[in-house]
C-alpha cells in the first residue's frame, strides 16, 4: 500500500508541477488554455506540495519496522 502512495503521489507531484509552470508561462512547458493563467499557478503549486506530502508519507516504514 505504501508504495502505491509513493507512486500515486509522484504523478500528482508530476502534475501540479506541470499546471505551474504553465501558469508561470515557462517556455519549456505545453502550450494550452493554462498558459500565463496565475489561477493555475495556485492550482499547481497546492498539487504539487499534495502530491509531495503523500509521496513522503509512501516512503514511511511502518511502526513495525522502526
Amino acid at each position: 500500500m505504501r508504495r502505491i502512495g509513493l507512486i500515486g503521489g509522484l504523478v500528482v507531484a508530476a502534475g501540479g508541477l506541470v499546471w505551474l509552470l504553465q501558469g508561470l508561462n515557462v517556455a519549456f512547458a505545453p502550450k494550452s488554455f493554462m498558459t500565463g493563467d496565475r489561477t493555475w499557478v495556485f492550482i499547481g503549486a497546492v498539487t504539487l506540495v499534495v502530491g509531495l506530502a503523500i509521496a513522503g508519507w509512501g516512503l514511511r516504514r511502518p511502526p513495525a519496522e522502526r
